[in-house]
């Protein structure tokens, strides 16, 4: 009786939970008009909404795409490194730089925006794809070197002397042995970079002040003002940014499980 009491109540937590996505779903396929109004069921069910949405976000689509994607690269490009230096090195600056790396997480995002619309401003970064892609990896990178260096902790030594008494170099050894044996980790923290860039608000409403550069985020945002009478083009337009990310989140899911636990036990 308790397991069914317990399976029951989380039954009802889980649909509480996921009630806003079924409601967002439900009002992009009503006709136009307030989602207060609109019924429990799509009895009538219109793809107007995703239409209208494709033809005025579609762009801002491809922009978050192409941002996300490219802090996905930088962010793994730096990280990786970086995680295997921290987990080679035997030195007491090695726990300073973790505490420096965790201190940096604690910084509030609104403080990192005003400094880069300072310094992009002065560089000519503001508007611009690269510049979106360099703020969104000041909260991909360090996250990532946490998650890398908690793996390669783990690595046994042995493969990479190996690797060097064989004739590989110190760059060959980590490219061909421990990238490879690092994929779970790796893929981990490249689909929380690609998270981050893709649900990123705070970056994309400071760092962009024209319409040239817009991503999805902003785009929603922005068109709520012009769409209060045309609900459904809006959640039209939320349901299909989560698209990408409830994908990749599906399909790396046991990816993500093993690169998390990696460096838990050895």
């Amino acid at each position: 009786m308790r397991r069914t009491a317990y399976t029951v109540i989380g039954v009802l937590i889980l649909c509480v939970m996921l009630f806003p996505v079924y409601w967002m779903l439900n009002a992009s396929l009503q006709p136009s008009g307030n989602t207060l109004t609109a019924g429990f069921l799509p009895l009538h069910p219109t793809f107007s909404g995703y239409k209208r949405a494709l033809d005025e976000q579609g762009g801002n689509l491809v922009t978050s795409m192409i941002i996300a994607a490219g802090t996905v690269v930088l962010s793994l490009a730096i990280a990786t490194p970086c995680a295997y230096a921290l987990s080679q090195f035997r030195s007491r600056w090695v726990s300073v730089g973790l505490l420096a790396i965790l201190i940096s997480q604690m910084i509030p995002g609104i403080v990192i925006a005003n400094a880069l619309y300072t310094a992009y401003e002065r560089i000519g970064l503001l508007n611009s794809i690269p510049g979106l892609i360099i703020a969104n990896c000041a909260s991909g990178i360090p996250f990532a070197i946490l998650i890398l260096r908690s793996f390669m902790l783990s690595l046994p030594p042995s493969l990479v002397e190996a690797a060097r008494v064989d004739g590989a170099g110190l760059f060959r050894a980590f490219v061909a042995i421990v990238l490879p044996i690092s994929r779970n980790s790796l893929i981990t923290a490249g689909l929380f970079s690609f998270l981050f860039s893709w649900s990123d608000f705070l970056f994309a409403l400071t760092l962009t002040t024209k319409g040239g550069v817009r991503p999805v985020t902003l785009g929603i945002y922005q068109y709520l003002g012009t769409q209060v009478q045309n609900w459904n083009a809006v959640m039209a337009t939320a349901v299909l940014s989560a698209i990408p990310a409830v994908v990749l989140l599906i399909a790396a899911q046991k990816y993500i499980a093993a690169g998390a636990i990696g460096g838990a036990v050895k």
